[in-house]
């Protein structure tokens, strides 16, 4: 059985955290000079564990096993989201270092911009797959300040430098270990979680055109008034999605842009951020409809027309049962009663290795749910268990 250091793992998550220190959190955008110092970093850790490690041109850094098989593949992403937590994503990379230290044979692999700064999302997992064409790098811009990705590559020092893939064939499966991000496990006193499906993400935008006026002049009956045409459609949608909904779906209206955007104006057209998630196609179908119906709606009943378009549209990812099974048998010896299988409501790398793998996650839990805050945190002892439950879980795959 290989062992798992737990401390020389806390210590690693830890000296991570130095690196763009915020609070108690982190602040490392992609391709930030904080960014690219905690992938050189990682660099170190992975050569320290004997592995083959290089940075590619997208970011990813890898580690590469240099023994026989079978291979595992263990990872996640090490930038943050702004001002954020220290755990997301890092915990999933340095888990990687863990086993890899222990002498299981896993390839690590810390993917560039699973946080989205720049636009498309996933730029390092869509493109150790081949899902990222050079076209779309061209089009991609940061949502942070509009920077051109071409530029943010060159900046960092990756400009040139080839983009690595997947070698066919060489893995016999994916883990990622991550923090819940959510207060299921913390409210029922439970330690680990093995996650059985990875939620799709449907995004949406939702454009209103009304008439930009004089807000003292024009009276409420002349007005055309996109910002109260948004908030009344909003509002629909929040009513009737719990008929249709899963158990554990969501809906969020992440923005909400009134033009001209001043206190004395009429807004003139109103822009809507919309999206759902769920981890069963056929629950999104029906939101999808629901959604549709209710545009209809609006647009009968109100002066502003509406028009809707779909901006993505992800698959779920169903986690693979023989690398759910080795995590749930590990779990049980290490933390009997003290586990339980349920879905991921975020998004995560793991969705797109799983296109090329069989893929599995644990979760471990998350302190009042907090996450994307640098309030984020999780018991130490808790990280150390759920190491150890992957590392037991590693190798019994490995072994079936």
């Amino acid at each position: 059985m290989a062992r798992i250091d737990t401390q020389q793992f806390l210590k690693d998550l830890n000296d991570l955290r130095k690196i763009g220190a915020y609070k108690t959190g982190v602040h490392r955008p992609t391709y930030s000079p904080q960014d690219m110092e905690s992938r050189h970093w990682l660099v170190e850790k992975l050569a320290a564990c004997g592995l083959e490690a290089s940075i590619d041109g997208i970011g990813n850094v890898y580690g590469r096993h240099k023994g026989p098989g079978p291979h595992l593949l263990v990872g996640s992403h090490i930038e943050s989201q702004n001002q954020a937590g220290w755990l997301d994503g890092a915990l999933g990379v340095v888990a990687g270092v863990a086993l890899a230290r222990a002498g299981l044979p896993v390839d690590v692999c810390a993917f560039a911009d699973e946080e989205g700064h720049f636009e498309g999302g996933f730029l390092g997992s869509r493109s150790i797959i081949g899902e990222l064409s050079e076209e779309e790098i061209d089009r991609s811009r940061s949502r942070n300040d509009g920077q051109p990705l071409r530029e943010a590559l060159a900046a960092a020092g990756l400009a040139g430098k080839p983009r690595m893939q997947l070698e066919p064939g060489r893995h016999k499966g994916f883990f990622e270990m991550h923090i819940e991000q959510g207060t299921n496990l913390e409210s029922q006193g439970l330690r680990v979680g093995v996650v059985t499906g990875i939620v799709a993400i449907w995004q949406w935008l939702i454009r209103f055109e009304g008439q930009q006026d004089h807000a003292g002049g024009t009276t409420m009956a002349e007005r055309k008034d996109a910002g109260l045409s948004a908030v009344r459609l909003l509002s629909a949608i929040d009513q009737e999605f719990p008929r249709v909904c899963g158990e554990r779906s969501t809906w969020t209206t992440g923005r909400i842009v009134l033009e001209p955007g001043a206190p004395s104006i009429i807004p003139g057209s109103a822009e809507v951020l919309f999206q759902f998630r769920d981890v069963a196609v056929p629950v999104l179908e029906r939101m999808e409809q629901t959604l549709r119906r209710l545009v209809q709606e609006s647009n009968r009943r109100e002066k502003c027309p509406a028009t809707l378009t779909q901006k993505s549209r992800a698959t779920p990812a169903i986690c693979d049962p023989a690398m759910m099974a080795a995590l749930e048998a590990a779990a049980q010896d290490l933390a009997p009663g003290a586990w339980t299988r349920m879905p991921s409501g975020a998004g995560h790398d793991a969705q797109y290795i799983a296109k090329r793998m069989p893929a599995a996650m644990l979760f471990t839990p998350s302190i009042g749910g907090i996450s994307h805050h640098w309030a984020e945190d999780t018991k130490e002892e808790d990280l150390a268990l759920c190491c150890e439950v992957l590392g037991s879980a590693a190798e019994r795959f490995l072994s079936a």
